[in-house]
């Protein structure tokens, strides 16, 4: 683990009032980027005050492609503005720059997920630890190299969107690499995890499932790796782990559901998809499953790559009945299992339920039923008569119309979703084309919501990922309006001005040698108006409010220009309190 030195004293959430700026960041940066990452925190949940106004220069709109309107019988063409880009680019990939906001408005958005569906996958980071030398022996029983592949993957992949989908699929069906235990190398586990999802990130969901069900990660994390058939002498069971997680959270959910998603009531209660009983005939299906040495031993990471295969001896060729079907007799591991998830993909709870957290992690956290009813006939049916198809699924849901609408008032407060930490870093990477010099991305694991984000790529804490979907938090103005936030599971006082110092100290000094490129933004900097609206328009997609602006102008205008230093300055200072201003925290 990489050890990273933060500020001496920003702020602290022990003493907001009487933080003191270092000598080498922006005066007042740090309590002002507090306050208003706070202010964002208040203002979703319901509270804050948004009352002030102000004028403020604004980025000039830039020409970008080409969005269809129709007046009469003419059709005219409108240029897609570059905050509108920035802001389906938000939605899209891990992030807006100048380059890829030029692409959205020379391509439009279709033409962009196009060219981004075409672009090859940009090299696994398995391959890459491979090639860093660290699947020698020595780190067998470590979690040397994990981090780094998985930040430099993040922030670098031309294939943006395969990575965006990619980090969404790693929190839906989730394992963590704490948990990959009991063979050691965990993590070139974990890279392999990872790399499976990429590799299936537009292919089809029923696949994807096929594939983590007999990967050595997931075997590892729900331990049904080893497990095998009842033994009535000894009274031992087949392990259920998997088999209940599969359809809780991977496949079909608790409660049955329409295809908006709202639950199915009967008697004005919902309808469970499973029971006890199903869960302990599916676990029949996942025994006699382990690692395939192919002939060698362990004392390399290679058969972490490989499916696991079966152990005829250990499986369970008994009848399994789950869901009111039945897996029939004398089949062996593997007919069993594709029969088995042929069975729950047939399940009318797919569609809707993995289409609506797809648009949570890519769009907003309150889509409206229709908005989910759209997606999952998508995914019940691509238009060809294939069900599960991603690529069809991911176009669909960030060409709909609630997606590209414009950024709603302040009177359609259900849209929008809060950036999760590791995608606020990122976007801020690659905003500014952060890069290792060395080639080590030393970022480490981030998991500290104190000192770090709080979240770090494949690191949740249980099955559950890091935040719910349905998470409402307690005793909010979300609450009160019967909205979900799953993000905000991840948001409390200490993580909220842990983000601050941290990202404080990124943009300042860099992670490690991680450091980013701000020459695009030097000769903007002294001038405060100018450079706030060139920020704003690439981090914030223009979305910062005329009061924060105004906060954000004053703060710059107090400080030095006119030299080299000073410019820095002025750049630090502009970056941190966007950064955590409530417009970008909360996207719309």
């Amino acid at each position: 683990m990489t050890t990273i030195d933060l500020p001496d004293t920003v702020v602290r959430p022990d003493d907001m009032g009487a933080a003191t700026p270092r000598d080498d960041q922006p005066n007042g940066a740090g309590l002002l980027a507090a306050g208003l990452s706070a202010t964002a925190l208040l203002s979703a949940c319901g509270g804050g005050n948004d009352g002030v106004t102000a004028e403020v220069a604004t980025p000039k709109m830039q020409a970008e492609v080409l969005r269809v309107e129709t007046t009469g019988t003419s059709t005219v063409t409108a240029p897609i503005a570059a905050a509108d880009a920035s802001r389906f680019l938000a939605q899209a990939s891990m992030g807006a720059n100048r380059a890829l906001i030029a692409q959205v408005q020379a391509q439009g958005y279709a033409g962009w997920l196009d060219a981004q569906f075409a672009l090859p996958a940009s090299g696994t980071r398995w391959d890459w630890m491979a090639s860093k030398g660290y699947n020698a022996a020595a780190n067998k029983n470590s979690e040397a190299g994990f981090d780094a592949a998985a930040w430099r993957k993040l922030i670098t992949s031309p294939d943006t969107l395969r990575q965006r989908v990619t980090l969404a699929l790693s929190e839906i069906v989730v394992t963590a690499i704490d948990g990959l235990v009991g063979l050691g190398w965990r993590a070139f586990s974990a890279a392999a995890y990872l790399d499976l999802l990429e590799a299936n990130a537009f292919g089809n969901y029923r696949t994807l499932l096929g594939q983590i069900s007999t990967s050595v990660p997931m075997g590892q994390f729900l331990t049904f790796r080893g497990s095998i058939k009842a033994n009535p002498s000894t009274g031992s069971h087949p392990d259920e782990n998997y088999a209940r997680e599969l359809m809780q959270l991977f496949s079909i959910g608790l409660v049955q559901l329409n295809l908006d998603g709202t639950p199915k009531l009967v008697n004005g209660a919902p309808v469970y998809t499973y029971a006890q009983d199903d869960v302990s005939g599916l676990a029949r299906i996942f025994t006699g499953w382990d690692i395939d040495l192919a002939g060698g031993d362990t004392s390399t990471p290679d058969f972490m790559r490989r499916p696991m295969k079966q152990y005829p001896a250990k499986h369970e060729t008994g009848a399994s009945t789950f869901l009111d079907a039945t897996v029939g007799t004398g089949l062996g591991g593997a007919d069993a299992l594709k029969a088995a998830l042929d069975i729950i993909f047939a399940h009318a709870n797919v569609g809707p339920f993995i289409s609506r957290q797809l648009i949570q992690h890519l769009v907003t956290s309150n889509p409206s039923p229709a908005y989910v009813s759209r997606i999952a006939s998508v995914f019940n049916n691509d238009g060809k008569g294939v069900k599960g198809n991603l690529k069809a699924v991911i176009r669909a849901l960030l060409l709909d119309p609630e997606a590209r609408q414009a950024p709603p008032s302040a009177s359609a407060a259900s849209f929008g979703k809060q950036r999760e930490p590791i995608m606020r870093f990122v976007n801020w990477a690659r905003a500014y084309s952060a890069t290792s010099a060395s080639d080590a991305w030393a970022i480490g694991n981030t998991s500290d919501p104190a000192r770090r984000l709080g979240q770090s790529p494949l690191r949740s804490p249980s099955v559950f990922n890091f935040f719910r979907p349905g998470y409402v938090p307690p005793n909010s103005g979300i609450a009160a309006a019967a909205l979900v936030a799953p993000e905000f599971q991840l948001t409390d006082e200490s993580s909220v001005v842990g983000y601050v110092n941290y990202m404080q100290h990124a943009v300042a000094s860099g992670v490690g040698d991680v450091l980013a490129d701000y020459s695009s933004l030097i000769p903007l900097a002294d001038t405060a108006a100018t450079l706030l609206a060139e920020i704003n328009t690439v981090l914030a997609a223009g979305q910062l409010s005329a009061a924060t602006q105004t906060l954000i102008v004053g703060a710059l205008n107090a400080m030095p220009r006119g030299t080299a230093a000073a410019r820095l300055n002025r750049i630090y200072a502009a970056l941190t309190l966007t950064l955590a201003a409530p417009e970008f925290i909360v996207l719309k």
